[in-house]
C-alpha cells in the first residue's frame, strides 16, 4: 500500500502504528521521524517571512484574500498513485486546506482514500491512530501502539496531586501578537495539575492582550511559538524582554520561564503529544521520574 501524508502529526501517527515503509510522499513539514528524510516533498509553503510579526501580517493577508498558504505539487502527487491520503481540516494555517487535497484526489485514474485528521484534544490523537490503522490495514499494530501511548498517559497523570493549590500557567503559541494556546494544549494543562484562566479547556488559540496576561498572574511561563523549533524560539527572547510587561508576571520574576520546541513538541497533536503531557507533569509536580528523555526545553 501507498501512503501520502500531507501533515507531519499524521506521518508521526502512521510511522508510530509501523506504516513508515508505505509512506511514498510527505509535506513539506513531515521531519520525524529522520527516517522519511528521502521521501518526496509535495507541498511548499507561500510566506517567507521571518520575523512574527511579518509572519502573523503576512498569514492573516493571505487568509483574507482567501489564498491558500501552501501549494501543493498536483502532478508530484498524480505520479505517487497513493492508495491513502493522510490530511487534516483543523487549520488552514498548519498545512494543505482539504478541499485542494481532494479536488485533486478526486481526478486520479483510480481515487485514493483521504482521511481526515481533527483531533480536539489527547484522547481524539488516541483515535487517531485507529483511524489510520484501519486505513492503511495495520489494525493490530495500531491498537497496540494507542494502548502502549493511552498507558504513558495515565501513567503520568498519576502524579498529579488534585489536593494542592495548583499553578496559573500561561502558554504562548504565538509571540507577537500573543497568542494564548488552545485546541488540545489548555486540557493538557489542566490534566498535568495546572490552570490555564487564558482560554478554556476546547477552545481554539486566540490573541490576547499584554494587559491580559498580566492579569492571569502567570506563576509558570511556557514559550512554544506554533512551527518553531528551540533555536527559532530563543530569537523571539529579546523583543519579549524588551516590553514593560515582560517584568511584571511573577513567573519570569521567580524564574519559572520555559522555551519549548513548539515544531515538535504540543503543536502537533501526533504521538509525542503524549511527551508533552509527561513533561508537563514532571515541571507542574516537581516529578523528574515523569520526564521523558532529552525533552526540547530550555529555561530561563
Amino acid at each position: 500500500m501507498n501512503v501520502v501524508s500531507l501533515l507531519p502529526s499524521a506521518t508521526e501517527v502512521l510511522c508510530a502504528i509501523g506504516g513508515e515503509s508505505m509512506l511514498v510522499g510527505r509535506s513539506h513539514e513531515c521531519d520525524f521521524p529522520v527516517g522519511i528524510a528521502d521521501r518526496p516533498v509535495l507541498t511548499r509553503q507561500r510566506t517567507y517571512a521571518h520575523g512574527s510579526a511579518e509572519i502573523d501580517t503576512q498569514v492573516r493577508e493571505a487568509l483574507d484574500t482567501g489564498d491558500s498558504l501552501y501549494e501543493l505539487d498536483a502532478e508530484g502527487l498524480r505520479a505517487l498513485r497513493p492508495d491513502v491520503i493522510l490530511t487534516q481540516d483543523l487549520c488552514d494555517v498548519c498545512s494543505i486546506d482539504l478541499k485542494t487535497v481532494r479536488a485533486v484526489a478526486s481526478t486520479m485514474e483510480r481515487p485514493p482514500v483521504v482521511v481526515n485528521l481533527d483531533p480536539k484534544n489527547v484522547f481524539d490523537v488516541f483515535d487517531d491512530l485507529l483511524d489510520v490503522g484501519r486505513a492503511v490495514g495495520l489494525e493490530q499494530q495500531a491498537g497496540d501502539a494507542m494502548v502502549a501511548l493511552r498507558g504513558a498517559y495515565w501513567e503520568a497523570v498519576d502524579y498529579v496531586n488534585a489536593f494542592v493549590a495548583q499553578p496559573e500557567v500561561a502558554f504562548l503559541e504565538w509571540t507577537d501578537p500573543l497568542f494564548a494556546g488552545g485546541h488540545w494544549t489548555p486540557g493538557l494543562i489542566e490534566a498535568a495539575g495546572g490552570r490555564h484562566s487564558l482560554n478554556p479547556v476546547g477552545a481554539k488559540s486566540r490573541v490576547i492582550t499584554p494587559e491580559e496576561l498580566v492579569e492571569s498572574m502567570p506563576e509558570r511561563l511556557i514559550i512554544c511559538p506554533c512551527g518553531f523549533d528551540l533555536r527559532r524560539t530563543e530569537e523571539e527572547l529579546d523583543a519579549l524582554r524588551s516590553t514593560k510587561w515582560w517584568p511584571a508576571l511573577p513567573a519570569v520574576q521567580e524564574g519559572q520561564v520555559a522555551l519549548v520546541d513548539g515544531s515538535a513538541m504540543f503543536n502537533r497533536p501526533g504521538p509525542r503529544l503524549v511527551d508533552a503531557f509527561r513533561w508537563l507533569v514532571a515541571w507542574l509536580q516537581d516529578r523528574p521520574e515523569v520526564l521523558p528523555p532529552d525533552f526540547p526545553v530550555r529555561f530561563l
